[in-house]
């Protein structure tokens, strides 16, 4: 049987307590062997991590105290058709640059318009910079990285682009800026089914538009989200 899609991308970062950068205020990433088969007869480790460490997704409970846990999702919400919106060559030298509405609509005048209910995924190039320095930043680009502006997000909304069940997804910490203390992206976002999609990797290997994306990871009981594999599905 032939497959509906030509090609799978692996849009995830490898998960490692040595490179995986966390963000500030989250929980230490450990993992520790507790069997081996020279031992025991099989190899397994515990791991800690919180539900947003590495490429995760985000559930609208992580900013709405009446919004939906990871377990009250279905799967249709957690696999979307997506458009990447490249806009590395604003962010290159600019950590504070902000998605605009115009962003949005030069992406639409050469590509149509964005499906509704798309995972809407920004390539600022902050995939390159994973574990090194530069991805949290220092000094005084601590706290520092680009994301949609509120406006642009306001936009999507309001015209239906991302619908009941979509995303926004960024190869950054989050869709927010790193100067936005108050995450007001994140509170627009994250109603109905809406996720977000972060630490996202190999966006060089997303089309602008076409591919669905899936994002996998452990389901829990009242979670704000999870770990995940993101997979970009290309079709044929």
């Amino acid at each position: 049987m032939t497959a509906p899609f030509a090609r799978i991308v692996n849009l995830s970062h490898v998960h490692d307590p040595a490179t995986t950068p966390l963000y500030p205020g989250d929980p230490e990433f450990t993992a520790e062997t507790v069997a081996t088969i020279e031992h025991d007869g099989y190899y397994l480790r515990r791991v800690c991590q919180g539900e947003h460490t590495g490429t995760h997704w985000g559930a609208p409970i992580h900013f709405d105290p009446d919004g939906l846990a990871a377990d009250r999702l279905g799967p249709e919400d957690l696999l979307l058709p997506a458009v990447r919106i490249d806009v590395r060559a604003q962010c290159s030298g600019n950590r504070d640059y902000a998605i605009t509405v115009a962003d949005l609509q030069s992406w639409e005048r050469r590509f149509g318009p964005i499906p509704r209910g798309a995972a809407v995924v920004a390539w600022t190039g902050w995939d390159g910079l994973w574990g090194t320095p530069a991805f949290a930043g220092t000094g005084e680009f601590s706290g520092h990285q680009p994301g949609f502006a509120p406006a642009a997000v306001r936009w999507l909304l309001d015209t239906g682009r991302l619908g009941r069940r979509g995303a926004l997804g960024i190869d950054t910490f989050g869709p927010d800026l790193g100067t936005d203390e108050s995450y007001t992206v994140s509170k627009l976002l994250y109603r109905e089914h809406r996720i977000s999609l972060e630490c996202l990797a190999n966006l060089a290997d997303l089309p602008d538009t076409g591919a669905w994306v899936l994002a996998g990871g452990a389901i829990h009981r009242g979670g704000s989200g999870s770990p995940a594999g993101v997979y970009a599905l290309i079709p044929c």
